[in-house]
């Protein structure tokens, strides 16, 4: 394990000045009762997420496609292990993301050629049968997708060559972002949000 190493500034050591005390501090070990495991997970021919965790729950591509796996953080024992299962889409879930602002808001996107979001309930309680909100059809499959930092229910996909800023509110497109010579393979906000990034096929970044 690295441990963070003291050190003063060569200016003030320079100087002969004492530098202030760096307190390092050691992360907790957790311990095998918290672990959660022996879950069975799928796989997928795709790069992008198959897992994506919030506060409250984990999601994860299931052995079926089109469907996730949900299970809560806060579940004791055998709870742990007891996953439900979301059928989210017709075809692979190709990226999955939660909301920065709401533990349980899950967009998913799929090779399906749609982007939907879906409010989870608490432990419990029953999987919803249908998303509140559908964006698309896209011309193609959705490959990429990521709700904005700052910005409550803003999400921006990409699909082929195009790349969307979306108002989930809305149910529509802010911006569209055409410029692109091939399929789009990732996309990311910038912390602060004023920028997003993409990387491409073409071997270009934007």
């Amino acid at each position: 394990m690295l441990q963070p190493r003291p050190h003063a500034s060569k200016h003030r050591r320079r100087r002969g000045l004492t530098a202030a005390p760096h307190v390092t501090s050691h992360p907790r070990q957790s311990v095998p009762s918290s672990w959660i495991s022996d879950i069975r997970a799928g796989t997928a021919p795709s790069c992008r997420n198959h897992i994506k965790s919030s506060c409250s729950l984990i999601a994860f591509n299931s052995d079926r496609p089109g469907v996730l796996g949900i299970v809560p953080l806060q579940g004791q024992g055998e709870d742990k292990r007891r996953v439900a299962h979301l059928g989210c889409h017709s075809d692979l879930v190709t990226d999955l993301d939660f909301s920065p602002f709401d533990d349980f808001l899950l967009a998913t996107g799929s090779a399906d050629r749609t982007v939907k979001l879906w409010r989870l309930p608490g432990p419990g309680q029953a999987l919803p049968s249908a998303p509140g909100v559908v964006l698309g059809p896209e011309d193609l499959p959705v490959e990429v997708l990521q709700f904005h930092p700052t910005s409550d229910g803003i999400l921006v996909s990409a699909a082929g060559t195009t790349v969307k800023v979306w108002d989930a509110a809305k149910q529509q497109p802010l911006t569209e972002l055409a410029a692109h010579g091939d399929l789009v393979q990732s996309a990311v906000w910038s912390r602060d949000g004023a920028l997003v990034g993409t990387a491409c096929k073409d071997k270009q970044l934007r």
